[in-house]
């Protein structure tokens, strides 16, 4: 989808118009000079720093407390296995979780639910190679606490296109919610541009709000520079990766923020108030444990080490000092997965997880 001819699209009594013929020909004269300079697919608009904030950095990892998780694979081929989780001493983590997946190269569902009755929902299914719909869906107690969010997403040869809707609602006599369009098209071989467009309304007695936002990114060989202007947070945000050898990586996050403050004669709303963070970070891979750590301009360090003891058994530690606040966060966790004897024959033979549409 988005890399075959027009024609194949049109009905056949649309394909015999002059104009439908002048478009579709014009549409396929581009398409093909796109396919000779060799363009590769450039990902995203939300994951265009994705080495830095998913791969080195730590925030999708880090914690605090204690914590114990229990997996157990069903299959590999369909994808399934649900899991058990215990936490202590957590400020973001519930005392128990049960969470259960399913994946198929069409589907991949997944259910979260805690001990307070909060359920979080994702589905995602593959209409084709180039066109995925995602849904998740948070239910917590208690009044407007629920959330949808929908994602359509359309990926071509050298391009991503993306429409996300959040807690849309038509009852009201129009449509209220958030809106989130993007597209991200690669240029050159190394170099893929695009953007990302807001709209939201709260309720009809209120107008809406639009917001554009411009992204960059360009590939090296061993390296990635990416930059992001946010209109909605009123930021810029700018990052750096690089491979520096086969088991080391290195990233460094820049974000600028612009606010109304205290203006250069000391009254508010005389000029802009700029506040800027500086992170940086380091991965090491080694044979069977990864340690990532990364340090900001606010004074606060991190690090995680995991380490796999048996093939079964993963030990995480997580530790945070923050030198401004002097404060510090510790983490334990060990994670287990449990599986049959036959299970564990069937996955190390030939199975092989299914490409499971995340």
């Amino acid at each position: 989808m988005g890399d075959e001819k027009m024609e194949t699209f049109l009905p056949p009594y649309l394909q015999s118009n002059a104009v439908v013929r002048a478009l579709s020909d014009t549409y396929t004269y581009f398409s093909e000079k796109r396919q000779s300079l060799g363009l590769s697919n450039p990902g995203t608009v939300e994951n265009v720093n994705r080495e830095v904030q998913r791969d080195v950095f730590l925030n999708n990892f880090m914690f605090s407390g204690l914590r114990a998780d229990i997996n157990r694979p069903l299959s590999v081929s369909p994808l399934f296995q649900y899991s058990h989780s215990f936490a202590m001493g957590s400020q973001g983590l519930p005392p128990y979780g049960f969470s259960a997946i399913y994946g198929s190269t069409k589907w991949f569902l997944q259910g979260n639910l805690d001990n307070d009755g909060q359920l979080i929902a994702r589905t995602n299914y593959k209409w084709s190679n180039s066109f995925v719909t995602k849904c998740q869906t948070q239910i917590a107690p208690g009044p407007g606490q629920a959330v949808i969010n929908i994602d359509n997403e359309i990926t071509g040869k050298d391009f991503t296109a993306s429409l996300k809707t959040i807690n849309p609602h038509l009852i009201e006599g129009g449509l209220t919610g958030v809106v989130i369009g993007s597209y991200l098209q690669s240029i050159t071989p190394s170099l893929a541009l695009g953007f990302e467009t807001m709209w939201q309304r709260v309720a009809m007695n209120s107008g809406p709000e639009t917001a554009l936002s411009y992204v960059a990114r360009y590939k090296g060989s061993d390296w990635v520079a990416s930059a992001q202007v946010l209109q909605a947070q009123s930021a810029i945000n700018a990052s750096y990766w690089r491979r520096l050898t086969d088991k080391v990586e290195a990233g460094v996050d820049l974000n600028l923020q612009f606010m109304p403050g205290m203006g250069g004669g000391g009254l508010m709303g005389g000029g802009m108030r700029k506040e800027g963070t500086t992170t940086v970070g380091a991965k090491y891979d080694f044979r069977t444990s990864t340690f990532r750590a990364q340090l900001d301009s606010s004074g606060r360090l991190s690090c995680l080490l995991e380490k796999r003891v048996l093939p079964p058994v993963l030990i995480t530690f997580a530790g945070e000092m923050d030198h401004i606040k002097q404060t510090a966060k510790v983490g334990l966790a060990v994670s287990i997965e449990v599986a049959s004897e036959d299970m564990m024959n069937l996955a190390g033979a030939d199975a092989a997880p299914p490409s499971v549409p995340f």
